[in-house]
Order: C-alpha cells, then structure tokens, then sequence
C-alpha cells in the first residue's frame, strides 16, 4: 500500500491565476473531491460563506491555532494569514482517501517539509498579461493591495521549479480534467 502522504494532492500558484475557480469547477463536476477549508483572517469577498470557501476567523482565533498546533502550515500573505486545519486533513489521509489542498507558496514549501511525498501542482496563468488582467478585474481589491498580490506574484512564478508539475490555466475545463487525473492517479 503507498504512503498516505502520497494521497496528498498540493495545488498552489500566483494569487490571480484561478486556483479557486478551478477547486470550484472540479468539485461541481465531482463533488466527491474533498478539498480541505483553509482558515484565513482575511474578510470574507462578497459571495464568500464561512465553512465553503474558508474559516473567516480573526487573528485572535489564527493565534490560539498555530499556539495549539491545530494548522498543518500556516503563511502571510497580502497582510492576511491562511492556513490548513490539521485535523480533517490527518483523519482523511488515514482512511486513504486523497485529499485536495488550494495554499500559497509559503504553505506549500511546509507541506514539502513535512509531507514529502505529496505531490505538488503548480497552476500557472497562460502569460504575466493575462494575470495582471485576472488580478484587477476582480473589482474586489484596493489598488495597494492588487500591488502587493503583483509582487507576490513574480516571486510565485518563479517558484514554478519547485513543483513536480505545472498545469497552465489557459481552460478551466481541461485544468479541471488534468487535475482530476492526477487525484485519480493518487487512489489506489
């Protein structure tokens, strides 16, 4: 039987790039994917529900978490800080079903750390273009903020080397099936 951790599926890439999209439409084609739900002391977007897309807790809550070891990596990012509940992942992963993690960078190299094995898929926009566009159209973000997601992500796509591989976003659809593939691949 391969090791758990091999179940361990850790999708990241620039902010902007679809990542959220992407979980979205596989889990609404296939809703069986379990995808762990990040804590984050970010406000919620419009649309957002606590408990689906995140845990909206405040840094209080974020600081009680990493000082009870209750996240599996934690990272800052855009002034926020996100992070993976440990246990639903851990309890998954022993019963040998795959389990789908959306994180940034900085999480991401943890998982490395800890979780060897996982296997890591970088999700890279089709061109710098392309995601400079993504990024402020989103409507959602303040100006400083839509440049500091910028800056953050030079440094992630050069990162891209540090993944075992890359899916490039030019299509949800064929994202969604690359990935799903990859997840499959993962089951015995």
């Amino acid at each position: 039987m391969p090791d758990p951790e091999q179940r361990l599926i850790v999708l990241s890439g620039p902010s902007g790039v679809g990542k959220s999209t992407v979980v979205a439409e596989l889990r609404r084609a296939h809703p069986d994917v379990w995808l762990s739900v990040s804590a984050t002391t970010r406000a919620p977007r419009p649309g957002e529900v606590d408990g689906v897309q995140y845990h909206f807790v405040t840094d209080e809550e974020f600081d009680r978490l990493i000082a009870d070891g209750e996240l599996l990596e934690w990272a800052r990012f855009a002034g926020n800080r996100y992070g993976t509940p440990r246990r639903p992942v851990e309890e998954r992963l022993s019963s040998g079903l795959p389990v789908l993690l959306e994180i940034e960078l900085q999480g991401a190299r943890q998982i490395r750390e800890t979780m060897p094995e996982a296997l890591h898929v970088f999700l890279a926009p089709p061109s710098w273009e392309e995601l400079v566009r993504r990024l402020t159209g989103r409507g959602t973000e303040s100006e400083e903020v839509i440049r500091r997601r910028l800056e953050a992500a030079k440094v992630e796509l050069a990162s891209e080397k540090e993944f075992d591989t890359t899916l490039v976003n030019t299509s949800v659809q064929d994202v969604c099936a690359e990935l799903l593939a990859l997840i499959t691949a993962s089951e015995v």
